[in-house]
C-alpha cells in the first residue's frame, strides 16, 4: 500500500476523454461533494477519492475544498443514507489512483505530481 505522501505537489487529475482544462474551486466542491453529476459536455463524472486518513486525501480536502475529510464523509454518508446519491469510490494508493483514473471514461481524481503521468490530463483549479 502506497499512502506515503510527505507534502509533495499534487494535481487534480482527469480521465483524457474529459474536455475541461480549468475548473473554478466552486465547481470542484461541488464534483467531490457529489453534488455535480456530469461534466459539460454530459458524461457522468466518476469520483475516486484515497481514504479518510490518508494524509494526501486530508491536505486535498483542506487545501482545495477547504473542508475536513470528516466533512465530506458526513455528506457522502448523508446521501447514501437518505437514497438520494453515493459515496465516491476509494481507492488504497496513488498506482491505483492512477489506473483507475486512466481506465474509466469521465473519472477525476486527484495525485502526486511524481505519479502523473500522459495517461492522465490535470486541471488547473481557478
Amino acid at each position: 500500500m502506497n499512502m506515503a505522501w510527505a507534502g509533495e505537489p499534487y494535481e487534480i487529475v482527469t480521465h483524457p476523454s474529459v474536455n475541461e482544462k480549468t475548473l473554478s474551486k466552486s465547481s470542484l466542491r461541488a464534483i467531490f461533494g457529489m453534488r455535480l453529476h456530469t461534466w459539460p459536455d454530459g458524461t457522468a463524472i466518476k469520483v475516486f477519492v484515497m481514504p479518510d486518513d490518508a494524509p494526501l486525501h486530508a491536505a486535498f480536502s483542506k487545501e482545495k475544498l477547504n473542508v475536513f475529510p470528516y466533512q465530506l464523509r458526513s455528506a457522502w454518508d448523508r446521501l447514501v443514507f437518505s437514497g438520494t446519491g453515493q459515496a465516491p469510490d476509494t481507492v488504497m494508493s496513488t498506482d491505483e489512483m492512477l489506473a483507475r483514473v486512466a481506465s474509466t471514461p469521465g473519472a477525476i481524481g486527484y495525485l502526486i505530481k511524481s505519479k502523473t503521468d500522459g495517461r492522465v490530463n490535470v486541471l488547473e483549479i481557478k
